[in-house]
């Protein structure tokens, strides 16, 4: 029987205007897009409060392929001045929230918030949510001490058991002090440089999370 349980899943992003009828460039976030993006199909907006797009859904009308970049048309965007405002949107869509991922280390958002944070055994917070960014996932992390940002990547994170409720971590020395393995003060320049590189390493299909984007 059908869940009427509900969640948002991210699926794609407008990159930049295609031509002078409308047409935009898309950075997809599922492996399904011909699942996803059929015509008809309506995508809410994350657009800014100051947009006129703002609080609005947009519906696809063709998906088309050029040098295997996807490109899509939509209603009501029909000049480049109207796809140019809307440059930078992530399309959202609604999924049956008990419905799994295709992929085997691939994650919905909502099956890991809550999940508790490990490190060497010990458990050192709890998800509190999924920021997807440009370059990367990063799981907020709630901890005693405050909020702490973990890259979701496999070296960071190898291992999500949803069922298990468990999320394991080995990040660098210095993410989670309060499992420093003594209590000297350590110079600053010793902390493990955390800047991701650029570039998307996934991102997670359909909203989803994945390390090293997918998983």
């Amino acid at each position: 029987m059908p869940s009427d349980r509900k969640t948002e899943l991210r699926v794609g992003r407008l990159t930049k205007a295609h031509g002078l009828k409308g047409a935009l460039k898309l950075e997809l976030f599922t492996d399904t897009p011909e699942q996803r993006f059929v015509p008809g199909a309506v995508f809410r907006l994350q657009v800014p409060a100051d947009s006129a797009w703002h609080d609005k859904t947009l519906t696809l009308t063709e998906l088309r392929w050029y040098n295997s970049h996807p490109v899509g048309f939509f209603d009501g965007v029909d000049d480049r001045t109207a796809a140019e405002s809307l440059v930078k949107a992530i399309l959202w869509v609604d999924q049956d929230a008990d419905e799994l991922p295709h992929e085997d280390d691939a994650w919905y958002d909502h099956q890991l918030v809550g999940l508790r944070v490990e490190r060497d055994g010990v458990v050192v917070g709890t998800v509190a949510r999924v920021d997807h960014l440009p370059a990367q996932d990063l799981l907020a992390v709630d901890t005693a001490s405050g909020e702490v940002l973990v890259p979701f990547v496999s070296a960071l994170v190898p291992k999500v058991d949803v069922e298990g409720g468990v999320v394991v971590v080995t990040p660098p020395q210095g993410l989670f002090e309060e499992l420093a393995d003594d209590t000297d003060d350590e110079p600053a320049s010793d902390d493990v440089d955390r800047s991701v590189a650029d570039g998307v390493d996934e991102p997670a299909s359909d909203g989803e999370s994945a390390p090293d984007d997918e998983r």
